[in-house]
């Protein structure tokens, strides 16, 4: 089975923001996405609401005709939010105020009595909960106690190794992704993996046969300044069909 593609807009804001302007509008590019073939629309409504705004979930929940997978820390502000909007999926991440973007997994081990409240309260609401952790066999079996469906592997130390040109850490990384989805299916959870994907490192992921998702942002916004948004998207498509299926480029 091909891997969906979920296509994060948040930069799309971050580029609205720094001039506090009304453009350019996330919900349009979402609606781009979908046009050219996303599977689903990711957003990451932060504490300090530094790119998606409230506002912007409330009509990607009326505007867009896929699936919505609504990034969220586990905080009593969020749960209200996520519980009001009722997106597809709430996947629970780790945020911290300072960082630039999310810089690893959450601690779902160390913090399961704190997110017991919210994975029983969003699956409840209908929606289908998901918690990102490292590729980590301890953090899967707590993922299992706290009763999540899914898993999304952070893929972002595998980015950085690859990019770094650190070819047996790349290895080591990819062999710790690979055993993870492997487990992890094992135990009955669907396997969905992001961050810090691009057109260079999105294959060997897309090609591990338990990964059902693959949540792309940063990189789609970014290649989109030269390539356009539509393009951008098709392409991300091809190359994990193409990976998923073992045919030749």
């Amino acid at each position: 089975m091909i891997p969906r593609l979920g296509v994060n807009i948040d930069h799309v804001a971050t580029i609205r923001n720094a001039r506090g302007s009304q453009y350019p509008d996330p919900v349009r590019a979402a609606q781009m996405a979908v046009a050219a073939g996303a599977d689903g629309i990711t957003a990451h409504l932060r504490e300090d609401r530094r790119h998606i705004s409230d506002d912007d979930i409330t009509r990607l929940r009326q505007e867009i005709t896929v699936p919505l997978n609504l990034e969220i820390a586990a905080t009593d502000e969020m749960l209200e939010i996520a519980l009001a909007a009722k997106p597809h999926a709430a996947c629970i991440v780790p945020e911290k105020r300072e960082e630039r973007t999310t810089e690893g997994g959450l601690d779902a081990a160390g913090l399961h009595n704190h997110l017991s409240h919210f994975v029983r309260e969003l699956s409840q609401n209908g929606s289908r909960v998901s918690l990102f952790i490292e590729p980590d066999l301890r953090q899967i079996d707590a993922a299992l106690s706290l009763g999540a469906p899914v898993v999304e592997l952070h893929t972002g130390a595998y980015a950085e190794s690859f990019f770094a040109n650190d070819i047996s850490r790349t290895e080591a990384i990819l062999d710790d992704l690979r055993q993870a989805a492997a487990y992890g299916a094992k135990c009955g959870l669907e396997i969905h993996a992001g961050h810090g994907l691009t057109f260079d490192t999105v294959q060997p992921i897309a090609a591990i046969l338990q990964v059902k998702e693959l949540n792309i942002g940063h990189f789609l916004i970014s290649e989109a300044i030269f390539s356009g948004l539509q393009s951008t998207v098709q392409k991300m498509k091809q190359l994990i069909e193409t990976a998923s299926t073992g045919d030749e480029q």
